[in-house]
């Protein structure tokens, strides 16, 4: 039967390897990797849509203020997954990231998670609207992220 997830509903996908050395005494990867997998997507589509460079020039960049996992079966070496990231604005200075974790071998959904990011000037520390080149370029990578 097949999956009702799949990695063509996210903006952005990245391969990576699962490594030995992910797995944990209990012969599977350890949950805290699940979120290393998440924060290496998360910054592919950081720079997808500019938001490094923006945080290079403006001190004005992203900061996640929450996230979550759901398990839905263990990963174990050797295995190549498939990470993906999509985004839905929430308001004019965040925006929430839905992440999944295919499985190439199993074709399915090894796990799926929530961030919540706000943007922040790092200089006032305080939130601000995200940079406009930042929206714009949201806009072209993952257009169902911004509500119209």
């Amino acid at each position: 039967m097949p999956s009702k997830y799949t990695p063509d509903d996210y903006a952005t996908r990245i391969e990576l390897p699962v490594l030995w050395g992910d797995m944990d005494a209990f012969q599977h990867v350890n949950n805290v990797q699940y979120f290393k997998y998440f924060e290496s997507v998360r910054i592919a589509y950081f720079d997808q849509i500019g938001f490094t460079e923006a945080m290079d020039h403006q001190s004005v960049g992203p900061i996640l203020a929450e996230t979550s996992c759901r398990f839905r079966f263990p990963l174990h070496y050797p295995e190549t997954i498939t990470v993906c990231t999509r985004s839905k604005m929430t308001g004019v200075d965040s925006f929430d990231m839905d992440y999944m974790i295919w499985s190439q071998s199993k074709q399915d959904a090894a796990a799926l998670g929530t961030g919540k990011i706000v943007c922040l000037d790092y200089k006032a520390g305080k939130r601000v609207a995200l940079p406009s080149e930042v929206f714009d370029q949201m806009k072209v990578l993952d257009p169902n992220s911004v509500l119209a």
